[in-house]
């Protein structure tokens, strides 16, 4: 095992209060079920309820990442959170398609507010070499607390699924209060903001752009994860709140594994070594959920895929944060977390489809196969990456005059 610098108070104070928000986090996997439960519409309508929910968010994601700067990071976490209570009470309480519809997008515009600054916090204050660590432990922290959530949902989904958006709005009401009681105060006059509109041009980084292309082939697979398991369950003749169970599975797996992470064989596993490795465990859970029709099998392939996923935590991260220029991290997380709003689009539409027209075996083999070109991509984008940052800049003659002894 390998020793490691403890945690900034701060980044352990923002995880923690992460984890309180995750406690009721599952709610949106539910959203399609619910929507085609208790107001009768199609999966296809549902999908495209959950594709407006994800175009919102990405001016959300934008967003965060301006308001941080503008505002302060912890006042842009704390309305970013309240926002999202909001509109999960606003669904719980629709009485018609059209209210939930609305209060859906809603959530889209505010949901993905407080990830650029809370993200732009951990790498403001810690080291870069540790990056891949503190994301790691982040999405592990979030993952333990999942396990509480996926049995919350679990024993809610087969009540009332409206009881998942209200346990979700608490859990954001919470987090927000205790961020603003625990993070420190914003300082928002020491963003050099006057040089930062011409310094950072995050959409001309021809790398940047390479990792959200990938980050949204990603983002794609989880979401269908997250938002068509329910669905495909249920056409398996299991129950959908079932999701909640193997969410947990995947959320312990991945707290299980956190101590095999400091073995010095996975710690030091390069970016495109752990990418491939990564994808290609996601690709092949997938492909036993296409064909799995018990629960016991469908955990297997969520146990299988989780491996995958800790395998991945926090390296796509880390990568963004170091192209990222001074002063340029939020906007370029920002940036990159665009990819899940393009991915909110694409996912609910192609995968509430491929269900209904192909099937469950077409939806999860299209899922692995997509995986395993991401395992071969990948690796590639890193390494070029790796090589750009190594690369010594281009003199410039203007800049640099001759100046020989």
């Amino acid at each position: 095992m390998q020793a490691r610098q403890p945690l900034p108070g701060t980044v352990r104070l923002l995880i923690a209060a992460r984890a309180v928000n995750r406690l009721g986090a599952f709610s949106l996997s539910f959203l399609t079920v619910l929507i085609t439960t208790r107001f009768g519409a199609s999966a296809a309508v549902a999908g495209c309820v959950s594709a407006a929910f994800g175009l919102a968010t990405i001016p959300s994601r934008l967003a965060g990442g301006r308001l941080a700067d503008r505002i302060g990071r912890r006042r842009t976490i704390v309305v970013g959170l309240a926002g999202c209570a909001v509109a999960q009470l606003g669904i719980a309480a629709a009485d018609s398609l059209a209210t939930a519809v609305l209060f859906a997008v809603l959530m889209g515009l505010v949901f993905e507010i407080y990830e650029p600054p809370s993200q732009a916090i951990i790498a403001d204050v810690v080291a870069p070499s540790e990056h891949v660590r503190v994301y790691g432990l982040l999405n592990a922290a979030l993952a333990a607390a999942g396990m509480g959530a996926g049995l919350l949902a679990a024993g809610l989904g087969r009540w009332d699924l409206r009881w998942l958006f209200i346990a979700d709005a608490l859990t954001c009401l919470l987090c927000a209060v205790t961020v603003r009681l625990v993070l420190p105060a914003d300082r928002p006059a020491a963003v050099p903001q006057s040089t930062e509109p011409t310094a950072i041009t995050p959409w001309r980084d021809r790398a940047l752009v390479g990792m959200l292309a990938t980050g949204v082939l990603f983002a794609v697979v989880y979401l269908q994860i997250m938002i068509t398991l329910p669905l495909s369950l249920e056409e398996r003749g299991l129950q959908p709140a079932d999701a909640g169970l193997l969410f947990t599975a995947s959320a312990l797996t991945i707290v299980a594994g956190q101590p095999l992470l400091r073995l010095k064989r996975l710690s030091s596993l390069s970016a495109p070594l752990a990418f491939a490795g990564g994808f290609t465990l996601l690709a092949l859970g997938l492909a036993v959920y296409a064909v799995a029709h018990s629960l016991t099998a469908h955990l297997a392939a969520t146990v299988v895929w989780s491996v995958g996923d800790l395998l991945l935590m926090g390296r796509a991260y880390a990568v963004v944060v170091s192209l990222a220029p001074p002063g340029g991290t939020g906007r370029y997380l920002a940036v990159y977390g665009t990819s899940w709003g393009i991915a909110g689009i694409v996912a609910p539409l192609a995968g509430t489809q491929l269900l209904q027209h192909a099937g469950i075996v077409a939806l999860w083999s299209s899922m692995a196969l997509l995986c395993l070109s991401l395992a071969v991509i990948q690796p590639a984008l890193a390494r070029a990456i790796a090589f750009q940052r190594t690369r010594p800049p281009l003199a410039e003659p203007s800049d640099e005059p001759a100046a020989k002894s």
